[in-house]
């Protein structure tokens, strides 16, 4: 079991491109076995057979607001008729996908990436760059790809807003050692919409004590909805280096995704950090990627995690403290959720 939670650790590194070329041939050669031809209807068809054999979520998202794959494909094969040019094919295509209500499920051309982004769009940011720059001021130090500085109660604050860009454990190491008297710390990944898992846990491990267990993972197994490998549990090792032990307000909106959705799920297992802001956006399928006959290529969500209870993450994290960002704060130059965070870390 320690072997196998080594491998999917260093699985979860590797580039996707990488990684799709050592998934097993039912995995990435699925529509080898039957070809189909460069048409609407032939990339209709092999689009909707590689999500029907190898999206993670169907039984799931049946549950959560009836999602019914076989339906979505009478509603849409009639629209991928021929005669339709590339650019309504792939409108048609990216709405067909959109019934999935996945983050991580795009479609890309040359000429355009088919999105799904109703998981942030129709909500409130819960955040503002002008109030930023309040909080951070001009002397803000970097490290990394952290901005960071301490408030003047005495309270640490980090802002990062990718997992996409990287941070070093010396960039970490000098971060902690400045903050290290401060009562308490608010880190900010408000807006971050993930990125490289390993950054994550890199950041999280800073945070933990002792072994963890942080959630589960399972892969797919067979081509039917619900064919998967038992779920094998995840762990965290605290970090061999610098750590923090004091109180954390962790700060999140809608924008919070993937990567960061993951490092949010490995948080909320550490007694000293608090979530204060708004649910997540979600984002908990590690995708893989396919391409159908005109050349054109779909990312899916192929494999599930959950927390450390086995539930579902795919749609958010529940924050421990929901605040929202309020005009009449927004007026006076005060972000809310920073601020309650401060009392919060002070009581």
């Amino acid at each position: 079991m320690q072997i196998l939670r080594h491998r999917i650790k260093w699985l979860r590194m590797i580039p996707l491109s990488f990684l799709i070329c050592l998934l097993p041939p039912c995995i990435v050669g699925c529509i080898d076995d039957e070809q189909y031809p460069d048409s609407p209807q032939g990339n209709f068809e092999a689009l909707w057979k590689i999500i029907d054999e190898h999206y993670c979520f169907f039984d799931y998202k049946q549950h959560e607001y009836g999602l019914d794959w076989l339906e979505v494909y009478n509603k849409y094969n009639v629209r991928a008729r021929e005669g339709v040019n590339k650019q309504q094919l792939f409108e048609i295509l990216t709405d067909m996908l959109a019934e999935l209500r996945d983050g991580h499920v795009n479609l890309y051309s040359a000429f355009d990436n088919g999105r799904y982004w109703r998981w942030h769009e129709d909500y409130p940011t819960n955040f503002s760059d002008t109030l930023l720059r309040r909080y951070l001021g001009t002397d803000y130090r970097i490290a990394g790809a952290l901005r960071y500085r301490i408030l003047d109660d005495n309270i640490g604050y980090v802002y990062y807003n990718s997992f996409s860009s990287g941070i070093g454990e010396s960039n970490l190491d000098e971060v902690f050692k400045y903050l290290a008297f401060c009562n308490g710390l608010i880190l900010d990944i408000r807006g971050n919409g993930g990125g490289a898992l390993t950054n994550a846990e890199k950041l999280a491990a800073r945070f933990c004590q002792e072994k963890t267990l942080i959630g589960y993972i399972q892969h797919k197994t067979g081509k039917r909805h619900n064919e998967f490998s038992p779920m094998e549990p995840q762990y965290i090792e605290p970090s061999s280096r610098l750590r923090w032990h004091k109180g954390v307000a962790l700060l999140t909106n809608r924008e919070v995704f993937s990567a960061a959705n993951d490092f949010v799920k490995i948080m909320k297992c550490f007694p000293q950090v608090k979530i204060v802001g708004d649910r997540t956006g979600g984002g908990s399928g590690l995708p893989f990627t396919n391409t159908l006959p005109n050349g054109w290529t779909v990312r899916f969500s192929a494999c599930p995690t959950y927390d450390r209870d086995k539930q579902q993450i795919e749609f958010g994290i529940a924050p421990d403290y929901a605040v929202g960002l309020s005009n009449e704060d927004f007026i006076r130059g005060k972000d809310s959720i920073i601020e309650f965070a401060r009392e919060l870390l002070v009581e």
